[in-house]
Order: structure tokens, then sequence, then C-alpha cells
């Protein structure tokens, strides 16, 4: 468990008060409020997600709870063994190669060296360095820096493990098997502190999160609300509950979605789609006051937040608009289900021609897709075998 109460973090600065002098006396202490009033409970085996721009205070407070740094105000109270992937390298000696600072890190843990002998053959496999592991990690690129430091911190048996943007850096097969290693230690119950810009990743990882805005908490629940919160706020928008009920002349040229629905082939409102058949997604758009036209555009991910295929009506050469008064539009996009078996989101946005975000619903409607057979991957491509002689 991981309690954050109260905590603020203040940087003094100095600030000259009249141009040209360099005396003490003109000089006075101003503090910069990097973190303030932070109170945060993360529960024994919980996954817990922090979102939020940059400079908004998230780094910061994760080097509080690992205590790389001391709170201003406020304390952090956690029961637990902790393991912190915060900046990659952090700790390692540059002339040491991998294999040593591995163990040396280890060490300084206060592992024993059987319990290191145990797990060095697994974090030299995890890593895949390959001849690099015995090389001084001077030489290392990043991506490299990140494997050995991601190995390193999964492998000490972590019972809690805190985590900040870790996987954005390096390629795309070795983050994959990260984050199923991610979703091994939430099996164990390991408590994980985890920070992503991903916000597909977070919805995937995280059970619950929180928002972190000018230093504050700004918002806190579900993984799927916060980054809702977080995506509206970013682009500068209402959210829809309190736009609704905004005055309809104060909302020229934009237009809100009012309902989305998902439709099987045979026209009835489905949450289970057969693979290969027709589907439907059908919107309910209301246009407030004059707007000179919409682009309509929607976006499935599957269930690991990828996203798995995306368009909207200008790709399709489709016109909506322009609107001179108030009115409601239904708005259908129909394609044909291939995707292999699984479980899929839909997201729906409109915005205007010149690519403005009008109204945005995230991950609004779930689906999943039959299929009688066991393809691999995410598209269900039609193939045909032939054989033959030479």
């Amino acid at each position: 468990m991981i309690t954050v109460q109260n905590v603020s973090k203040v940087y003094s600065t100095r600030l000259n008060l009249l141009d040209g002098l360099r005396s003490r006396a003109s000089e006075t202490i101003a503090g910069f409020w990097a973190l303030k009033g932070i109170n945060l409970e993360v529960g024994t085996g919980e996954v817990f997600g922090l979102v939020g721009p940059n400079g908004s205070g998230k780094s910061t407070l994760l080097q509080i709870v690992a205590g790389l740094l001391q709170p201003s105000e406020g304390r952090v109270l956690f029961n637990g063994r902790v393991s912190a992937l915060l900046e990659l390298g952090a700790g390692f000696n540059p002339e040491f190669t991998g294999r040593e600072n591995v163990i040396l890190n280890s060490e300084l843990s206060g592992f024993s060296k059987d319990s290191i002998d145990s797990k060095l053959h697994e974090i030299e496999e995890f890593a895949e360095l390959g001849r690099f592991f015995d090389r001084p990690v001077k030489e290392y690129s990043t991506g490299m820096y990140v494997r050995l430091a991601f190995s390193s911190a999964i492998h000490g048996s972590p019972e809690i493990l805190i985590v900040d943007e870790a996987l954005a850096v390096g390629d795309a097969r070795f983050a994959n098997r990260c984050i199923q290693r991610l979703e091994e230690l939430r099996s164990l119950k390991t408590t994980i502190l985890f920070v992503s810009h991903d916000l597909g990743l977070m919805k995937r990882l995280c059970d619950q999160a929180a928002l972190l805005w000018q230093g504050r908490i700004v918002a806190t629940g579900s993984a799927v609300d916060v980054a809702k919160e977080y995506v509206s706020r970013v682009q500068g928008e209402t959210p829809f509950a309190i736009t609704t009920a905004l005055d309809p002349s104060r909302q020229a040229g934009r237009s809100l979605l009012r309902s989305v629905a998902l439709f099987d082939e045979t026209g009835r409102e489905a949450t289970i789609v057969e693979a290969g058949k027709r589907m439907s997604i059908h919107a309910i758009v209301e246009v407030i006051n004059f707007t000179d036209a919409l682009q309509f555009g929607i976006l499935l991910r599957n269930r690991q937040g990828i996203e798995v295929f995306g368009t909207n009506s200008r790709i399709e050469g489709v016109s909506i608009g322009p609107f001179p008064a108030p009115c409601s539009i239904q708005i259908r996009f129909e394609f044909c289900c291939d995707l292999v078996r699984g479980d899929y989101s839909v997201t729906v946005a409109t915005q205007s021609l010149n690519g403005v975000r009008q109204h945005w619903l995230d991950d609004c409607l779930e689906f999943h897709v039959e299929d009688s057979l066991d393809y691999a991957g995410v598209a269900r491509l039609s193939g045909k075998f032939t054989i033959g002689p030479l």
C-alpha cells in the first residue's frame, strides 16, 4: 500500500527587483510550488496511473514516493519492498558492465548472493543485450539502457513498483514484453504506481488513476474517466454534461454527440458481432447554431488499447453540412467486421473542417467479435492457399 498525505514540494527562486543592481538587498525569495496538497492512496495489489501534461508534477511526485526527493510538506507511507524505474540508467556506473551493475544494485538493495545468482540469468535473458551484457554501460544506446533498467527492476521481486514513462523508449517488441510482464506482476498482487502519456496503455493496465494539473490533483477515478477528463482539458473542451447545459447562443459553430450505438447486419443493436459480417455505428449529432460543415471520425481499439482502424468523413469523401440552423442529424458508418475474435472499443468525434475538435467520446462503446476460427493478430484477412507442383 502507498499513502500520500498532503504532500507539497516548493522550489525557491531569487527574483531581482531592480534591473542593473546585483546586491542581495535587491533580491527576494519566491517559491514555485511543483506540487501542492497531494493526497493519494494506492491499495495493495492495485495498479494506479498518473497522467498529466509535461510540467504538471508527475515525475516530482514519483521521486518523492520513491524516496529520492524530500517533500516540503506532508509525508509518504508504504509497506513493502520498493523498486523504482524512474530516470533510466540512474544508479548505473557507466564504467561497469551491465552484469556488474545488476549485481551491485541488487547487493545495495539487500539481496543475498544466492538470490542474485538465481535471478541473474532471467535478467540477462529478458534484457536481450547479448554480448553487451558484459560490456560497459557507457557503450549502451538509450534502448539498451531501457532493457537493462526495466529487466533489473521487475526481476527484483518488488512488492511496490514505481514506473515513470519507461516504455516510451525502445522498440515495440520489447515494450509489448514489458507490458505482459507488468500484467503478470499485477496478477501477483504487486502494487504499481504508473506514469504514462499513452492513455490506451493506462486504461489497459490501471485500475484507478489521477490527473495532475499544475501541481494539483484535479480528478481521480477509473482510468477511463480520468483519461476522458485529461483529453477534455488538453483540448480546451468543456465536459459533455456541462456543455449540454450551456446557453446555445454561446455555442456557435459547435456540435454535440448525443448518442452512439452499434448495430449488427440484421439492424439490431448489438454488443456481440460475428467476424466477417456487416456492422454499423450510428451517431446522433446535435448541431448548435451555424457551422460550415463537420467531420465525423471513428477509431477502433483492441483490448490492449492498440488502435486497430480509424477513419473520418473527409477520408471517405463524404460531406456533412453546412448547417445554417440548429438541428439534429444521424450519421451512420457501415463496414465489414474483418477482425479476429476478441474485445474492441469504439471512439467517435466531431470536428471542424480545419481540424478543431468539437466533441469527443473516448471508448464510448465496447463490443465482442465472435469467430469459429483461431486466427492470430487483429485483422481477419481473406486469404487462400494454392498448392501445386513446381
